[in-house]
């Protein structure tokens, strides 16, 4: 029987936030750590080409790229954007009312509750002639007779568009490119493979390219502020700290994007979130084009198997998994992890792969939080998190009316206890401090029996807030005063004027501090910057989850057995495998009995052989609306 799913209820979407911990375990941080990149099947039509870096010199990122910083080409490029058309040629078998659904104008969905409302953004419908008109206006016509666009000087107007090789992303390039050409702009598709568009130090990483297209995976808070602040744009004197890679800073919507971040108030949320979309579809940085749909198919037969709305990794229950009769579930993925570092590999499959071994602390089922490895979530109205009154001096570490991490200092504005904003002219000011207790659940073990320990959780923080760690984001470690940590979890203390609204969430993760490695080190004596290198960080972790890492072949398989020191018991399904294989062959290995189930990295939605085989109860297919979203992002400065 066909088990479509269809959930196109887009007011419970959500866009970018956090997605990895700050300290790089899958549990989502409170104040926002890096938001993960995802990637659509491999390559279909296209064979991946890796780009030529460009150099950076002293001036890199400093110059306005002399095309796109024009904002009338930047809109002119939103007027010929016919999204719905992207959509169509990825989603053929969508009516059309779901279609127009997904449909994105900022990077907040139109139903979600911090959308702006169409009345206080801007909304580029599909207008070539208007394009072409704002495209004369900035000095880039179209002689008679001619295919594309010069300027005085005779340049052609060519932009360079880097994406992956994807099919998926393939697929749509390709029309946009189209639609570009009939407003008279040449489109230059470069399509990169995965592991360089989004590798540490390259690609996005670095700002490597003019227009980039990849989508970002949302979660059940808008956040945003890794990537909309003006103070988390990557740069080589930052340490390439931040997602800002489109160099966007809008003072206003950088002030606005700490606040929407740094109350409790949904309210000032909304308002926030308001003026921040208001300035992003103004500025145009970015192009947001549409959500995506979370497409999954599996055997008829496989229970306990339940992607949901609102939870990101869908391996959240593994555990439960289960095909009568089979000891082994084959996952089929198109793409392999480069690492299971998480702090530093954000793709999608390494964090999906890593969740077998490290699962997320909390879960967000139907967009509704929900402990799993702690006691309780730690709520002001349970009473593990207090909002204490606190005298705050000069010189303090606090967050200020605008959000940022200040010394407290003369002429400071910061919100007080009473939730006024004040001018700091000196004594002391009374300002609202959380402080949160995190109960982690008894007899949580690694894979080897050893209990967890306080220990652990502090490497984590460490390796976290080191700045040779290679992570993207310290949002979270500047907005931390104190941690104290005991064997069973640890107690968050932020600085005054920290009102995240995650704030019951946790922050830090597990890190074994007992392992000694190869080199006979003991893990927690190696250095930052050494992690991402060493085998036992970067591709056989330790495991606190249902499943053990047995057996890597790169390539070709991953290979888990269960865990039999996993606090929940022995999983259902005793053996675990991500096969690597290509999209062009996934259905038909998963119709021949090859695979299991296929994700929705490699299904970009239904086909009529998946509808035909669900029909007939050969297989089971599940469509979620989904919280990804794709979008061009734009280079406002030259490398």
């Amino acid at each position: 029987m066909l088990r479509n799913r269809l959930f196109f209820v887009l007011g419970l979407l959500v866009v970018a936030s956090m997605i990895l911990s700050a300290c790089g375990a899958p549990a989502p941080a409170a104040t926002e750590a890096p938001a993960v990149a995802t990637e659509a099947p491999a390559v279909a039509t296209e064979a991946p080409v890796v780009p030529t870096e460009a150099p950076i010199t002293p001036t890199s990122y400093t110059t306005p790229h002399p095309i796109l910083g024009d904002l009338k080409v930047r809109q002119a490029l939103s007027y010929c954007t016919n999204k719905n058309d992207l959509i169509k040629s990825v989603y053929p078998l969508l009516s059309e009312e779901e279609q127009g659904k997904l449909v994105m104008h900022t990077f907040i969905p139109t139903s979600h509750w911090a959308y702006a409302g169409d009345e206080n953004v801007t909304i580029y419908e599909y207008d070539p002639a208007k394009g072409a008109a704002l495209l004369d206006e900035a000095g880039w016509t179209l002689a008679e007779g001619a295919g594309f666009r010069t300027n005085a000087a005779g340049d052609e107007l060519a932009l360079k568009f880097t994406t992956t090789s994807a099919a998926f992303r393939q697929t749509w390039a390709a029309i946009w490119e189209a639609q570009m050409a009939e407003c008279g702009v040449r489109v230059v598709r470069l399509h990169a493979p995965a592991s360089w568009w989004f590798g540490d130090t390259t690609g996005l990483a670095r700002r490597d390219f003019e227009l980039g297209a990849f989508a970002w995976v949302g979660q059940a808070d808008p956040g945003g502020q890794t990537l909309y602040a003006c103070d988390q744009i990557p740069l080589p004197e930052n340490g390439w700290a931040g997602q800002n890679s489109m160099g966007w800073c809008n003072e206003e919507a950088s002030k606005n994007i700490k606040l929407a971040n740094n109350t409790l108030i949904k309210d000032e949320r909304i308002a926030a979130y308001t003026v921040v979309q208001n300035e992003f579809t103004k500025d145009v940085p970015s192009i947001p084009l549409f959500n995506r749909t979370d497409t999954f198919a599996s055997a008829a037969d496989l229970a306990g198997f339940a992607p949901t709305p609102g939870q990101e990794y869908y391996m959240y229950n593994a555990g439960d998994w289960e095909r009568p009769g089979q000891d082994t579930i084959i996952l089929g993925f198109t793409q392999e992890p480069a690492s299971l570092y998480t702090l530093v590999e954000s793709a999608f499959v390494a964090v999906a792969a890593d969740y077998f071994l490290r699962p997320g602390f909390t879960t967000s089922l139907n967009y509704d939080y929900a402990p799993v490895y702690l006691k309780s979530l730690p709520t002001l109205e349970s009473g593990a998190t207090t909002n204490n009154d606190v005298e705050v001096a000069e010189g303090a570490k606090v967050v200020d009316a605008d959000g940022n991490v200040v010394d407290l200092a003369a002429g400071v504005k910061v919100i007080n206890a009473a939730g006024e904003t004040v001018e700091y002219t000196g004594g002391t000011v009374t300002m609202k401090q959380l402080v949160s207790k995190f109960e982690f659940i008894d007899g949580i073990k690694w894979e080897d029996g050893e209990p967890i320990k306080a220990a652990d959780f502090e490497l984590s923080k460490t390796i976290a807030c080191d700045p040779e760690s290679g992570a993207t984001s310290f949002i979270t470690c500047d907005k931390t005063a104190s941690v104290e940590f005991a064997d069973n979890g640890y107690t968050q203390t932020w600085i005054p004027g920290v009102q995240d609204p995650l704030y019951f969430i946790p922050v830090w993760g597990l890190e074994p501090s007992h392992q000694v490695l190869a080199d006979g080190r003991n893990l927690k004596d190696v250095p930052a910057s050494e992690w991402a290198t060493i085998p036992e960080v970067a591709e056989d972790p330790l495991s606190y989850g249902p499943y053990v890492l047995t057996e890597w072949v790169k390539g070709e398989k991953m290979v888990f057995a269960a865990n039999p020191n996993w606090v929940f018991g022995a999983p259902k399904t005793p053996n675990l495998v991500i096969q690597i294989i290509s999209a062009e062959g996934a259905e038909a290995a998963l119709l021949g009995g090859e695979v299991d189930v296929l994700d929705s990295t490699t299904l970009v939605g239904l086909t009529q052989t998946l509808v035909d085989a669900a029909t007939a109860g050969t297989i089971k297919t599940i469509i979620n609306a989904s919280a990804t979203w794709e979008h061009i992002d734009v280079n406002l400065f030259l490398r």
